[in-house]
């Protein structure tokens, strides 16, 4: 440049860096093609082309070299795959929305590893230290982990199983690192065996109902994203411990504090970031690990009393850590008590499926961990019968009935339809007429409350007024337009929990 040569420094085509990209970047094309990521490209460039542009230009200043920034990219790439913006959907690869926030957290990212150092490196992995703060800070009504499950098990969820463990594997092996991410699954496999056991259940976006026990077990441990983080994020070479020992008890005790972390969280929201912030937590004291492994490689041979004592302290210690396990599980095992509703006894209600139109479904209905999809027409009636059931609680004025149709706030709102309606001695009953149907999916209680099903409903409603005594005092027909939003009871039944106004 000019009159001054300046050195370039690429990377060898033996770097793991470069291996690691091209699993990264391999499951990028499969999120935005057939995976249906709720992220955009523009998202994900924002991320790596603000690490590549800062570290080249903290890079070239320092060394006055042009220095290819592979691990910078491999920070922002990191960023792009787990970070998620709570309203960007499928489907929309190119929208500019939220962009600023991943350039920003990627940057932040790339920092740490600047600013926070002990012993001449950096002290957390940069990308894993971004998402934490940045998802504690923003909060899980903004911003979101990658999910744990991703879509319904084919062929193109078998290759990208096959592209992580095929890529973990290589790249583990070849830095030596193999054994200490396979001890972290066992012993996180084993935590959260405990933690399912003892009945935990957690709400997810992807998933109509709680997930419990042992679905909850199998979800997490066979997760993409734990084999992400076993591979690729917790065997950072740099802030990990030197020794091999060393690196076994430090997956074992990131095990334990992952599930620590875990066990209490109801949301999949805190179920993540409990998990990201196991490493963020032990990553500071790694050095611990080596110096306990060294002292004890230096002490002789233990006499008998010695040898029993450690088997005692280890077994006490096994025993308090599973009851901190199951203690800590508490808060989440709330959402596994509550009771299904009763049932209707007294009110029969049959619905011809042939008189119903026939119900769109939006795209993003596949994407959940459901077969509902395949077979729209069961909401439609499930729809049809419950507005029956309380049009006959109404004109019966008896709001037990509606137990078998609602629940939640749709629940409380007809009862005291109910009840107004009685005291008043005007009972007015609807009768729906539905001319289209779509059905799509909402999240009432925010995203990390679990999802719900929604069927836009458009048509004409014939209200019916009677008297206490059951003598019609008059009709009114009008035309509607509404968002009739399901929930499965434990029973199976599909109730009406809201309505909402149709946008």
């Amino acid at each position: 440049l000019g009159e001054r040569a300046y050195p370039m420094v690429l990377p060898s085509a033996r770097d793991p860096r470069l291996h690691l990209a091209a699993v990264i970047i391999s499951i990028h094309i499969l999120g935005q093609t057939v995976l249906g990521f709720r992220v955009t490209v523009p998202q994900i460039l924002a991320a790596i082309i603000t690490c590549f542009v800062m570290e080249v230009a903290i890079t070239f200043r320092r060394t006055r070299e042009l220095v290819w920034p592979a691990s910078a990219m491999l920070t922002g790439s990191g960023v792009g795959l787990i970070f998620r913006m709570v309203g960007t959907e499928a489907g929309d690869p190119w929208g500019w929305d939220g962009w600023h926030l991943f350039a920003l957290v990627a940057g932040f990212s790339l920092l740490t590893k600047y600013l926070i150092r002990q012993g001449g490196t950096h002290v957390f992995n940069p990308s894993n230290v971004g998402l934490v703060v940045a998802f504690l800070v923003l909060g899980s009504s903004r911003v979101e982990p990658l999910d744990f499950w991703w879509a319904p098990f084919d062929g193109w969820m078998t290759l990208a199983y096959l592209i992580i463990l095929g890529g973990g594997l290589l790249i583990t092996k070849r830095l030596k690192l193999l054994e200490m991410a396979a001890t972290f699954w066992v012993a996180l496999a084993a935590g959260l065996g405990l933690v399912a056991a003892s009945g935990h259940c957690m709400t997810a976006a992807w998933l109509l109902s709680p997930v419990c026990g042992g679905p909850f077990w199998w979800v997490v441990v066979s997760s993409p994203e734990i084999l992400i983080f076993l591979f690729f994020m917790i065997t950072d070479p740099k802030t990990i411990p030197a020794g091999r020992v060393a690196r076994v008890l430090f997956a074992v005790g990131l095990a334990l504090v992952s599930t620590l972390l875990i066990a209490p969280q109801s949301t999949e929201f805190g179920a993540k970031v409990g998990l990201l912030a196991s490493l963020v937590l032990l990553s500071p004291i790694r050095t611990l690990f080596d110096r306990y492994s060294v002292a004890a490689r230096l002490r002789t041979a233990s006499k008998p009393w010695r040898i029993y004592l450690r088997g005692v302290a280890v077994g006490v210690g096994v025993a308090v850590v599973a009851i901190g396990i199951v203690a800590a599980g508490g808060p989440a095992r709330v959402l596994a008590g509550a009771e299904p509703p009763p049932q209707p006894t007294e009110i029969s209600v049959e619905i011809d499926p042939t008189t119903l139109p026939i119900v769109s479904v939006a795209d993003e209905v596949a994407g959940l961990n459901s077969d509902v999809a395949s077979d729209p027409q069961q909401l439609a009636v499930a729809l049809a019968e419950n507005l029956a059931i309380e049009a006959e609680a109404i004109r019966r004025a008896e709001s037990s009935y509606l137990r078998g149709a609602a629940d939640g706030e749709r629940l409380i709102d007809e009862e005291r339809r109910i009840e107004m309606a009685a005291t008043a001695g005007q009972l007015p009953v609807p009768r729906y007429l539905f001319e289209t149907l779509h059905l799509h999916v909402v999240h009432t209680a925010g995203p990390q409350g679990g999802a719900s099903l929604a069927l836009d409903a458009r048509g004409t409603v014939e209200t019916i007024t009677y008297d206490s005594q059951g003598a019609e005092l008059g009709r009114e027909t009008a035309d509607f337009a509404t968002t009739f939003v399901l929930r499965q009871a434990a029973t199976g039944r599909w109730l009406i929990t809201a309505e909402l106004p149709l946008s």
